[in-house]
């Protein structure tokens, strides 16, 4: 079996990954102060978070045909490109129809990277994919935690303010394309397959159990991710700054949790670490929904944060393992599975909060959890079956 090696492309798909989960991280935290200056209700407040999923969408439903006529190296420049100039517009938006343009723009233009960067580690790394997955996504957790804590720190600087932290994006992008303008982005590179289907031209069927996974698993993530800020402030008693900055605590359990997924996945099967996943975000998330005091709302949160880390790396990996011949496909439909569950749950749980109050509405995240489990039951035997056949 070769040995693991991240080169100059790996390191640069690792960080790009990064500046993605930062930005796409923003547009949590910013709710509070964009709900505060605009006079948003909930239901225009998660539009912005609609926008972008919908933008996701479309980058999931085009990301292999556009790469296919672009090439995925120009794809993956001209998508962080596209996340800049979208945060910018964000920025500097004054009307709710601006920002929510923005956040499309984000959506689509930086769901493009997102695609390639899956695809392109999945193909480069082979057989070795969910080291390359799971460590790509530990760094995209360590910048998604600096994101509430820098909305929280630019909040409370003069003449800077919130918005400072989306103008950062382009320079940050910018300084990237100078220090990896010269590694080679892979435009194809099948490798030998893990696990195979009767028929090798077409993808498994148990590819559709984890598209579902990704979807109610990404349902959960972002009702969390969305209105959790909100939550704290509304129903914990937090102020609207701290509110923002303690978010660092599920971002926190983020990171620890991918870093332990990346250490246990050398050892236990994807399939196997997502049934674990799954109940210890059982574990945490009742504890932040039902506590009565900040300090054990903030544990449970970080439990569930732990458990949360892990759905989309190792999804996105049973995935690819199902069908390693197929990665621009399972890219793009995982990011479209993902961006449907960003477009529709934390709208409607949004819409839901605006009738019946957001803890009330939290009750949504309990019924997914139910789902989620099923599934990843589902998928794990129907993947145990696939590799014995295989074999």
């Amino acid at each position: 079996m070769t040995v693991f090696h991240r080169d100059r492309f790996t390191w640069l798909a690792y960080w790009a990954l990064g500046f993605y989960a930062c930005f796409q991280g923003l547009l949590g935290p910013l709710v509070p102060f964009l709900r505060a200056e605009l006079q948003l209700n909930y239901t225009v407040s998660g539009l912005h978070l609609s926008a972008f999923a919908l933008g996701m969408t479309l980058a999931g439903f085009s990301g292999a045909a556009v790469a296919s006529y672009t090439g995925r190296g120009r794809l993956f420049w001209l998508g962080g490109v596209g996340m800049s100039v979208g945060a910018m517009v964000l920025a500097a938006g004054q009307m709710p129809v601006i920002t929510i343009l923005a956040a499309f723009l984000m959506g689509i233009l930086g769901s493009w990277l997102l695609v390639m960067i899956q695809a392109t580690l999945a193909d480069y790394h082979g057989v070795h994919r969910a080291i390359a997955l799971t460590e790509a996504n530990i760094i995209a957790s360590i910048t998604a935690t600096a994101a509430p804590l820098l909305i929280g720190i630019l909040a409370r600087v003069e003449g800077i303010g919130w918005r400072g932290s989306l103008l950062l994006a382009l320079p940050l992008w910018g300084l990237m394309f100078l220090i990896f303008r010269q590694a080679q982005i892979p435009e194809n590179a099948p490798q030998p397959t893990v696990a195979k289907a009767k028929n090798e031209g077409k993808i498994p069927r148990v590819f559709n159990a984890y598209w579902v996974m990704t979807l109610c698993g990404g349902s959960i993530e972002w009702c969390v991710i969305f209105w959790a800020a909100d939550f704290l402030e509304k129903v914990v008693g937090l102020p609207k700054a701290d509110a923002s900055a303690a978010m660092s605590v599920y971002f926190l359990a983020n990171v620890l949790g991918r870093i332990a997924g990346s250490r246990l996945i050398h050892r236990i099967a994807a399939e196997s670490l997502l049934v674990v996943a799954v109940v210890v975000t059982m574990l945490g998330f009742p504890i932040f929904w039902l506590a009565g005091t900040p300090l054990l709302n903030l544990i449970g949160l970080f439990i569930a944060g732990l458990g949360i880390a892990n759905l989309y790396p190792l999804t996105l990996t049973a995935a690819n393992r199902a069908a390693p011949n197929h990665a621009n496909a399972v890219s793009s439909r995982i990011s479209l599975a993902m961006g449907l569950a960003i477009l529709i749950t934390p709208q409607i749980l949004g819409s839901v909060a605006d009738t019946i109050g957001i803890k009330n509405a939290y009750t949504i995240v309990v019924v997914l959890l139910v789902i989620v489990l099923m599934v990843v039951l589902l998928a794990r035997r129907m993947m145990q079956r696939l590799v014995t056949v295989a074999t």
